[in-house]
């Protein structure tokens, strides 16, 4: 049998410094095959594989991101059929029970993996913008709409009893966050997350709970902390230095963020401070570095593969069944 030490400089000393020199994506697939025989060959194979995807923006009467949402989830299954988790992070549609009506009928019509897991995104407090018969009515905000009432269809819709929970999958923690409040409770939250200081403290609780040094802590809220992957704003998270000062003291945090809509090929997908954090584009309407929507049939998201001492990202182009060459990156444990 090879052992680990051996494949591991195999690895990093043939294998990884060629990826820099191929254009080809079918020769980079073929590199991070051979890996991949060598780490089966020496006993080191994947050990959670889930893919985050968000702002898949459902709404009843958008038959394009119905499509595309469907594709995604075919394209995973064909991917990867053992897929352990699927996280959509926030923007499931507008908050409306007809929008959460039609998701449910989607998500029914295509395999799934046997973890499907939600946050919930600023689109889903957009009922307040609908009057009574339905119409967008931004001038008589928030339309008798109220932020209890968003949460209330959002977990009905998932069947959690709060907006922000934990999992536990494969043996790694997963946890999600979510914004409790829009702007009808306060006009300047604008479209941050407003994070409670009971969700906080609970936050700090579960960081600490059965942590192991070196052991990723996945983390999933809909809005970036401001100023850090491609598309973040000044602003994003009400509570932006309460959070990133707990999320500080554990780099083994990995910090998954949508709302950008940013495509997956920019530099700042994933960035490195003191813990990681990654941008997941839009599976329906990815923007460009310009801040304005790429026409045409672009649909993203992201594959995540974890090994015992590195874990894989890649970008994935769920429209053409391929893999985004430029979203490709190894983060060390």
């Amino acid at each position: 049998m090879l052992h680990e030490n051996d494949a591991v400089k195999i690895i990093e000393s043939f294998l990884l410094p060629r990826l820099k020199l191929l254009k080809s994506q079918i020769e980079k697939d073929e590199i991070h095959r051979l890996a991949d025989e060598l780490r089966k060959a020496a006993g080191n194979s994947p050990l959670l594989r889930f893919s985050v995807v968000s702002d898949i923006h459902i709404q009843y009467w958008d038959t394009q991101a119905q499509s595309k949402l469907g594709a995604a989830l075919d394209d995973l299954n064909q991917l990867i059929p053992s897929l352990d988790a699927l996280v959509i992070n926030g923007d499931l549609g507008d908050g409306r029970s007809n929008d959460y009506s039609m998701l449910t009928s989607i998500l029914q019509k295509h395999p799934l993996p046997n973890q499907i897991c939600f946050t919930i995104g600023n689109h889903d407090y957009y009922k307040a913008y609908y009057n009574a018969s339905g119409d967008w009515s931004p001038s008589t905000f928030p339309n008798g709409e109220s932020d209890s009432a968003s949460m209330e269809r959002f977990l009905s819709f998932t069947k959690m009893t709060s907006v922000y929970y934990d999992r536990w999958i494969q043996g790694y923690h997963f946890i999600f966050l979510g914004s409790e409040q829009y702007r009808q409770s306060n006009p300047n939250n604008n479209e941050d997350a407003w994070l409670s200081l009971a969700q906080l403290k609970w936050l700090q609780s579960q960081l600490q709970d059965n942590y192991i040094k070196h052991k990723p802590l996945f983390v999933f809220l809909h809005q970036p902390l401001q100023g850090t992957v491609s598309g973040s704003l000044s602003r994003g998270i009400v509570q932006h230095n309460e959070l990133k000062q707990l999320l500080s003291q554990y780099p083994e945090v990995i910090l998954f963020t949508g709302h950008t809509h940013w495509e997956l090929q920019l530099t700042s997908t994933l960035i490195r401070d003191v813990f990681t954090m990654v941008n997941s584009s839009s599976v329906s309407y990815p923007y460009d570095s310009n801040d304005q929507l790429i026409q045409g049939n672009r649909s993203e998201g992201l594959v995540i593969v974890v090994y015992a001492d590195r874990i894989h990202v890649r970008g994935r182009d769920f429209y053409n069944q391929a893999w985004i060459p430029e979203a490709d990156y190894l983060v060390k444990l």
